[in-house]
């Protein structure tokens, strides 16, 4: 029986494998994810078996109502607010791990004298990391929903403040890994992880979000894993550690993709970040926008021959990815070679434009990276900007004092034509304005995005 546990084990983790590798690629996501649902149900089942489960009621019990609340969140969840959905599967992860590690910290407690050392350092360590990625993420779903500010949010003595907390957790589990009968203290550590989680991702503005959420996917998969040696399942130490590491390089990859460090997100980010209004801190623009409304547009499109559009979080909102993708086919129709150009960080999640635009059946073939197409944007003649705004900001190359300053950005402004669809001119996440608006190359589309790409559609489709 252990020889085919741990085979079992061995093909549910090549599997993991093989799943997080084809989630790499548009094309291949659905498989990856389809891999890695089989993996977890094949480590789910064995491990029941290995366990010697005496009872299985409740177990079914759990597995029905989760399921069944599964299925209606995945059915029912818009596409604008997956990143919402993504951050509280990160925190159900977390919790599940700290409350797994607390049931087991009980179940010694009542049932044996012998504490090993290992198994309490992970069962703290497991505690800690699911408490803070549990309320963290709760943070990050109420901020992306606009239940909680997405200004960053700071108080005197923040950062002493938390490690304070830190450094309070750690000595706690210190003194419980030399007395582990001490169970008040470890529900204090609980009480603060808790808190913790909730302190360290408040500060984090809207714009920094999306590695917000990636380096909370990371933390669930480092609970996980602690809760792997905290069981002795290597199932789960090896597909935690997998989560966790590639957590942990999406968020380098995507902190890059800011010019920011890491440090400098979770510290606290842009000061500016959500502000509303013209211009951060009241400032007037910087210029005169040039206005052209869908019948003027659709002329100037008529006449082009190459197109790259560059779709924001503008275009989720809207929902307006299936009015892009009719836009694209009667661009097409007309002989137009039309690519998207995606920014690392658009939208609020990593690849939230990818699924957005994957979603409305628009060809893998035609998303391209940032550095695949940047050196592109001097040979096309319109660039239509969706709902983007600081990732297309020629301030990230040449204004020193801005907070964006060294940020790589999509050169849409090196275009013949650039067209920005806004509602309004006001500031994106980086509470700055856009000195693209008011480029002699760049004209101002503003609407709804989807009903403004719905009326660009008609009126080409005119002529």
């Amino acid at each position: 029986m252990e020889i085919i546990l741990y085979l079992v084990y061995l093909i549910a983790s090549v599997l993991f494998i093989f799943g997080i590798k084809k989630l790499g690629s548009p094309k291949t996501a659905r498989q990856g994810n389809q891999l890695a649902a089989i993996a977890m149900l094949l480590a789910i089942v064995v491990t029941l078996f290995d366990q010697r489960i005496l009872t299985f009621e409740y177990i079914i019990i759990g597995v029905i109502i989760g399921s069944v609340i599964g299925a209606v969140f995945a059915l029912k969840v818009q596409m604008t607010g997956m990143p919402q959905m993504v951050g509280l599967l990160n925190g159900f992860g977390g919790g599940a791990s700290a409350l797994v590690a607390f049931a087991e910290y009980d179940r010694l407690f009542y049932t044996t004298a012998n504490f090993d050392i290992p198994t309490t350092i992970t069962i703290i360590l497991s505690i800690l990391i699911g408490a803070v990625t549990f309320t963290g993420s709760l943070i990050a779903f109420g901020k992306l929903q606009g239940i909680v500010t997405g200004k960053v949010v700071k108080y005197p003595l923040q950062h002493p403040f938390n490690a304070l907390l830190l450094l309070g957790v750690l000595v706690g589990g210190t003194i419980v890994v030399i007395n582990p009968y001490d169970i008040e203290l470890v529900l204090a550590i609980v009480g603060v992880s808790l808190v913790l989680g909730v302190l360290l991702v408040l500060p984090i503005g809207g714009a920094d979000m999306p590695v917000a959420i990636s380096l909370l996917n990371s933390y669930s998969g480092l609970a996980a894993s602690m809760t792997g040696f905290v069981l002795n399942n290597n199932m789960l130490i090896i597909a935690g550690a997998l989560v966790g590491a590639s957590g942990i390089i999406l968020t380098i990859i995507m902190c890059k993709g800011m010019n920011r460090s890491l440090m400098n997100v979770v510290m606290g980010g842009w000061a500016s970040a959500g502000a509303e209004g013209p211009a951060a801190e009241g400032k007037e623009h910087k210029g005169t926008a040039k206005s052209v409304d869908a019948e003027e547009l659709a002329m100037l499109l008529e006449g082009a021959s190459n197109v790259i559009i560059v779709p924001g979080y503008g275009m989720a909102v809207g929902q307006a990815q299936h009015a892009v993708r009719d836009l694209m086919n009667v661009l097409e129709k007309k002989g137009v070679n039309v690519r998207f150009a995606i920014h690392p960080v658009a939208g609020r999640m990593p690849g939230h434009m990818n699924v957005l635009l994957a979603e409305a059946q628009v060809p893998y073939d035609k998303l391209l990276a940032m550095e695949d197409i940047n050196d592109d944007f001097p040979n096309t003649d319109v660039v239509i900007v969706i709902g983007a705004n600081d990732v297309v900001n020629p301030a990230a190359r040449s204004d020193q004092s801005s907070p964006i300053y060294g940020m790589p950005i999509l050169n849409v402004d090196y275009a013949k034509t650039v067209v920005i669809n806004k509602r309004s001119l006001n500031v994106g996440y980086a509470g700055i304005d856009n000195e693209l608006f008011f480029y002699p190359n760049a004209l101002m589309y503003f609407g709804d995005s989807k009903e403004a790409m719905s009326k660009l559609v008609s009126e080409l489709k005119a002529l």
